[in-house]
Parts: C-alpha cells; structure tokens; sequence
C-alpha cells in the first residue's frame, strides 16, 4: 500500500493527525495494534446498558481544542457531580467539607497554600515549548519533586497532601519525578488549580455515552483508512520516506506513548540521544475501579461522592453514575505506589481492599455493591501505563530537544508531546493536529 502520510496508532492523536492530513486534500492510512480505536479511551458498558470509561474521561473549560472536537463530532457534555459535601480521610478520622478545602489543621492549610503558591510562581518561568530553556533548569532538573517538597514543607501534612496530587496527577511518587517535570506540567495547564479541580478545572465535565465516542467519530470519519490488529514492529526509513510493515509513505507520524516507541525496530537505529530520552520517560501506574450501586445513595446523604484519602488504597474518589443519575458508581483511582501493589495482588484480595476503602468513605452501604470494574493500563500491552509519563530527574535539560524534533521523515504526536494540557486528552489533539501540520509542511 501506498500514501503520503502513515500514522502508528488510532488513539486521539493518531486520529487526529490523520483527519487534519485528509483535510488538507493528503491520503492517510492509520495502523493500530489493538482492535479498536481509542488508545487510552475506552468504554466500558455495565449490566443496564449505562457507559463509563475506564481509561480517559474528562474535560476542562481550557481544553477548548477538544471541547471543540466534540462539538463538530456532535459528542455533548455533562458536568461532573460536584453538589454536596465532600469526604477526606485524614489521621484515622473521616471530615466533610464543602468547596476546595477540607476541615483539617489550619497551619497544615497554610503551609500547603504558600508552597502551592511557590509551585506556581516557579511553573510561570518555564517555557512549555523549551522546558531546559527556564531559569535554573539543571537546578530545578536535578532534584526531584520529594526533595522539594521535603525542604519546602514546613509541615508533614502539607507534604501528605502534595503526595496525594502527585499520585492523583501523574500516578507516581514524588520521589519518581523531576521538579522541573512538575513545573512543566502546571504550566501546561495553565495553574495549579486548574489541573486538580473539578468545577473549574481538569475534572469539570464528561462526554455523554463516553469519551472513546471522539475516536470512534474520527475513525469513522477516516473510514478505510484505518486498519486495525496492525502492530507495527519495523519501520525503514530514509530521506525519501518510510516503510511502515507493508505500508510505503512519504512520511510517517508515531503516535506512541514515547516510553513504546523503543519497541519499534527502527531501520536504521534512531539516534543515541532520542533512544535515551524516552529511557527516562516512564508511564505511571494506576488502577481504575468502580463499584455500582442502585443508586447514588451517598447523594441523599449530602455527600458529592468526592473523596480524598491519606490512608488509601483509594486515594482519590468521585461519583462516576451516568447523566440520568442511576445506576450509582463510585469511581476510584489506586495510583504510585498503591497501584504498583495493587497489581501483585489476585484479583479478589485487590477488590476486597477497593470496596473495603469505598466503605470507609461512603458508609456501610458502599461494602455491597451489585457490579464492579477494574483496568490497570500497565497491564495493556500497547499500552504499559498511565495517565501519561513522568520525567526522571536530568531528562529534561539533558535531552528534551530530541522529544518533540522530528528524524527524517519521522514525526510524533501523542499526549505527551503537548505543550498546552501536556499528558491529557486535550493535548493529544493538539499534538496530533501539530504533527500533521509540520508534516504537510514538508509535502
């Protein structure tokens, strides 16, 4: 087969790379190992017919390029559940509270809004496009985020806390991350808040019937163009253009979490300096759990379904029910180090922990549940983790040039790739559809 563009892999970068390759009058063939579309968007279906995800799910108001991409595929949105009072489990005892802050030590509060504050002021001065390019980017590159924090925190508390985001965000531990990654990511996003809110933030709204519907609508959008059970193992390569498995194309883009593309037996050998980039971009680990219920039985109880916890293994919860409210599911992240060893454990002694954690929570009630969910992306062989990657220390500064520069007629795209919501749904779009413009550039 023949084209002018080759993308490897139909999740939503890939997909949308290829539609803006379409658009612009080029050809495109997709390749996906799966069989399916989506990468890290996926439906799930529960015993009434109701959707959930069980891979990416929600969308910000700052997300506009994927708020956009649904409207034009006619995807709509609902909010998330954020009425009520939410749960924090702290130092053996349960708290309610309302709005963005929980009832604990006001000094532990204090301290965590001044080293936030700190975070932002030092995320303002590091470019999203040039991480290495910031002010004392070795400095903030060679400590890692527990470093930091450990010298920064002037309580044990506001550190828990911090632990808690840097789980609930890049589903590692502090000490797996690079301060300057850190930096990067807020900025990303445009604030602190904003990556971990709800109303406001990352987690304000979902996609009715599921998010995988904006890659299925893209897909179906790109008809035959894309072939799936189609894993690329080699791709050969040279100034011409590349041959992708049985494909031949003027260009290819690798639409790839980065720590995957070694996998690919490229000919000849990617340059040293991009090879040991992507040794330092590690995937996270985290386990996706829902418990279903009759109903959101917590609602009457005042609560939102939203929950925090210092003890885990659930350390961060939400109410995950459908647009109709019923059935009710309580949605539950194990990330870090809770989810590595969740992973070791057999299924029913992990689901007993899960449920165990969701009774603490929500009351007695929650320890009965009628259906339940688990996905563990590490598990996914073309996937290997989740949400996206965390840079170790040293990887910007010493080689972030190679991450987004193209080889040849190689270009790549995913959500790591992004400068704007780097590591979201938002930004595989943006790093898709940059991708294809560079490449219809060269055409």
């Amino acid at each position: 087969m023949e084209t002018d563009v080759c993308v490897v892999g139909a999740g939503l970068a890939g997909l949308a790379a290829a539609r803006a390759v379409v658009a612009a009058g080029r050809d495109a063939i997709v390749l996906e190992a799966r069989d399916r579309v989506g990468g890290r968007t996926l439906n799930h279906v529960l015993a009434d017919g109701s959707v959930v995800e069980v891979g990416g799910q929600w969308v910000g108001p700052t997300q506009t390029r994927l708020l956009a991409l649904a409207k034009q595929l006619g995807v709509e949105t609902f909010p998330t559940h954020d009425e009520g009072e939410n749960v924090i489990e702290w130092r053996g005892g349960l708290k309610r509270y309302k709005g963005a802050i929980p009832r604990i030590n006001p000094a532990i509060l204090l301290d965590t809004l001044r080293v936030q504050k700190k975070l932002e002021r030092l995320a303002r001065s590091v470019p999203t496009e040039s991480p290495w390019t910031a002010p004392n980017a070795r400095e903030l590159d060679g400590q890692t985020f527990h470093t930091w924090l450990k010298r920064t925190c002037r309580t044990s508390g506001a550190y828990t806390l911090f632990e808690m985001v840097c789980e609930g965000v890049w589903a590692a531990e502090p000490h797996d991350v690079s301060l300057l990654h850190i930096l990067f990511y807020i900025h990303s996003a445009g604030s602190f808040d904003e990556l971990v809110g709800t109303t406001g933030g990352a987690q304000e709204r979902r996609f009715v019937g599921g998010s995988q519907r904006i890659a299925l609508g893209m897909a179906e959008q790109l008809g035959e163009r894309v072939l799936l059970s189609r894993p690329v193992r080699r791709i050969v390569h040279a100034a011409a253009g590349v041959t992708v498995e049985d494909v031949r194309a003027r260009r290819v883009i690798v639409a790839l979490p980065p720590a995957l593309t070694p996998r690919i037996d490229f000919a000849p050998a990617l340059p040293g300096f991009r090879d040991q980039l992507v040794q330092r971009m590690p995937q996270g680990t985290v386990w996706k759990c829902m418990a279903v219920y009759d109903e959101p039985f917590w609602r009457a109880n005042g609560l939102s379904g939203q929950a925090t916890s210092d003890a885990g293994p659930v350390r961060v919860a939400f109410d995950n029910s459908p647009p109709s409210g019923a059935p009710g599911v309580l949605l539950g992240f194990l990330e870090g180090d809770f989810a590595r060893q969740a992973g070791r454990l057999g299924a029913d002694e992990r689901r007993a922990q899960i449920i165990d954690s969701f009774g603490r929570l929500f009351g007695d009630r929650a320890r009965h549940p009628i259906e339940y969910v688990e996905k563990s992306w590490a598990e996914e062989e073309w996937t290997r983790g989740c949400y996206g990657c965390a840079m170790t220390t040293g990887a910007w500064t010493s080689f972030g040039e190679a991450l987004r520069a193209p080889i040849g007629p190689i270009h790549w795209a995913g959500a790591e790739y992004a400068t704007t919501w780097s590591g979201y749904m938002d930004g595989a779009v943006r790093s898709g559809e940059d991708a294809a413009a560079a490449v219809l550039a060269t055409l």
